[in-house]
């Protein structure tokens, strides 16, 4: 039985916390008291306790007696917050999604002699297991990630709910969106080339760009095509462009009746109640996997990977909770069983390489009831 510290107390953090705490000793660290009082309602096994990510000496102090450390801090606290935890000489294993590329921090983690696996959710995570694994099989031209959160019922105007911080969904409205076509490096605004997808037992969605290829720009360089997009119901994005050509979303603080306030700030704390999840609301998570390339005796394939997980009502866990905390906790075990032990900073598509790892993965997401179906054409 290992000591693991969980780094955030959100809807996700807390999957993560509750799903360890069945083999290890698990505490779990948030600036939020009303955070920690919930995962003690449903856990008094887990150990709770206040901290401050930004204040590093008080958060290399609060690691110190752990054997690993889960990150699931919000994006723009999660690169100082790895960072850290790697000069401390801990394991890791991150779902921040911070905006700063983890790849900067490899040698760091090398020198201290740690292993760390980032970007472990469902999207990125799952998604670059599956493009790690699969690139060992093939010769891939073409790799294209859909994904998206989404409630069962769409509320006007935005049909949106959010399992974490409204400033992040609002970062990845914001960021620009990264993607390779033709082997060139395309960038362009995120909420930009709105597709309709059709989708059995959704109907349909749209998609727009959004920059989740992340690490795989980088990883995954020899593949021409490569695109992610987001998924949200049809309508999604003219009004969150609406917000964003307003003004809503700037960062420079602006004068108002004598006081300064944030424009995004602002926004993103009158989204907090429009886009609060609550815990016993039905949502799902919908991703299409589409990778294209020959095999290795030169024939032409195409692999499909679908995964439409929808809320569990026993545990009352959000599905968006369960795909991306359960990919992580796969991650963690991973680690802790000594399936993957390579020192320095690994996204999971380099993880994914090792048939034994990915399967591990798969397996121990469908004990969970998180299922990906594969199709090969």
């Amino acid at each position: 039985m290992s000591k693991i510290i969980v780094l955030g107390c959100g809807m996700v953090g807390s999957a993560i916390a509750l799903d360890l705490s069945k083999k290890h000793t698990v505490s779990v660290a948030d600036f939020s008291e009303n955070s920690l009082q919930k995962i003690q309602e449903k856990n008094k096994g887990i150990r709770t306790f206040q901290l401050d990510v930004t204040n590093i000496p008080e958060l290399k102090k609060a690691i110190q007696d752990f054997d690993l450390v889960m990150c699931a801090v919000p994006g723009f606290l999660g690169f100082q917050t790895l960072k850290s935890c790697i000069e401390a000489k801990k394991n890791v294993v991150d779902i921040s999604f911070f905006p700063e590329n983890a790849l900067e921090l490899h040698q760091l983690a090398m020198d201290n002699e740690v292993t760390t696996i980032v970007d472990c959710g469902v999207a990125p995570g799952m998604d670059n297991f599956i493009l790690g694994y699969e690139n060992e099989k093939y010769e891939l031209s073409h790799f294209e990630c859909l994904v998206g959160g989404l409630p069962k019922v769409k509320k006007w105007p935005f049909a949106y709910k959010a399992p974490f911080s409204p400033i992040d969904v609002i970062e990845e409205y914001t960021r620009p969106a990264r993607y390779v076509e033709n082997g060139q490096l395309i960038i362009k605004d995120a909420l930009s080339d709105i597709e309709h997808v059709e989708f059995d037992g959704v109907g349909t969605l749209e998609s727009f760009n959004s920059d989740g290829l992340r690490s795989i720009i980088y990883t995954m360089s020899h593949i021409p095509n490569m695109k992610e997009k987001t998924l949200r119901y049809p309508g999604h994005a003219k009004y969150i462009n609406v917000l964003k050509s307003s003004g809503f979303f700037d960062t420079q603080k602006i004068n108002y009746q004598g006081i300064r306030i944030s424009p995004i700030e602002f926004t993103s704390k009158i989204l907090f109640n429009e886009w609060k999840l609550n815990e016993d609301e039905e949502e799902m998570t919908i991703m299409r996997i589409t990778l294209q390339g020959k095999d290795k005796q030169g024939n032409k394939k195409t692999i499909v990977y679908n995964l439409h997980d929808k809320y569990c009502g026993e545990s009352k866990t959000a599905s968006m909770s369960r795909t991306t905390g359960y990919t992580a906790c796969a991650a963690v075990h991973l680690l802790l069983e000594g399936w993957f032990d390579k020192k320095g900073v690994y996204p999971p598509e380099l993880v994914g390489k090792s048939e034994k790892c990915f399967q591990y993965v798969l397996n121990y997401l469908s004990e969970r009831g998180v299922y990906y179906h594969r199709h090969e054409s």
